[in-house]
């Protein structure tokens, strides 16, 4: 989190010393993600786009300097599964999954149109993933975060004076959590991140 926040700053930094306009912005996002781990959420879950909901606040400054914290959410009750020589099968037992990303990111901004504006940036988050079964002993949970990276590119249009609906592609990469035990082992995947589309409903000017 320490790292989060020193990213907030610099980037808040980097606007120029003078005076200027700042909007500060609440919005809501809903997110469509291809899972870079395929084979293991695909072998839990029997499919691999997952959805996140979550919110967060955005701050423009005049200059088309801009900066997002948000946090989101995905949970989903499955199978724990293995690998048998390419072979995948499926327990029967309760496995639910749930991944908990925080993220700061930062970019530019600029107006295409009255009303629309294309934006891109670059950020890092930190990503809680959590594995629970009814019938587990401690050691099969997992609970664990890591610090993980994103770039992103989209477009915003104004469709009220205070409303505005964005979308964009992320790419996110988080290594360091999966691929240490389960089906992820079996299957030599290790990245949690994975190519997303987020649709963002932003209020404010």
């Amino acid at each position: 989190m320490k790292t989060l926040a020193a990213f907030l700053v610099v980037l808040a930094l980097a606007a120029p010393a003078r005076a200027q306009s700042v909007s500060f912005r609440p919005f809501f996002v809903i997110t469509g993600e291809q899972m870079a781990a395929k084979s293991s959420f695909d072998a839990i879950f029997g499919h691999s786009f997952e959805p996140f909901l979550g919110g967060g606040v955005s701050v423009v400054l005049a200059d088309g300097i801009w900066v997002d914290a948000s946090i989101s959410r995905f949970q989903k009750t499955g199978q724990r599964a293995f690998d048998n020589d390419g072979q995948i099968f499926q327990l029967g037992i309760p496995l639910t999954v749930t991944v908990t990303p925080i993220e700061v990111s930062g970019g530019y901004r600029f107006k295409t149109s009255p009303r629309l504006w294309t934006y891109v940036g670059a950020g890092i988050g930190s990503y809680g993933y959590e594995e629970s079964s009814s019938d587990a002993t401690a050691s099969d949970n997992v609970n664990s975060r890591h610090v993980g990276y994103l770039v992103l590119g989209g477009v915003e249009g104004r469709v009220q004076q205070w409303i505005s609906l964005a979308a964009d592609v992320q790419f996110t990469r988080v290594s360091g959590i999966l691929g240490a035990s389960g089906i992820s082992k079996d299957l030599n995947e290790n990245d949690l991140g994975g190519i997303a589309v987020r649709f963002r409903v932003l209020v404010g000017k």
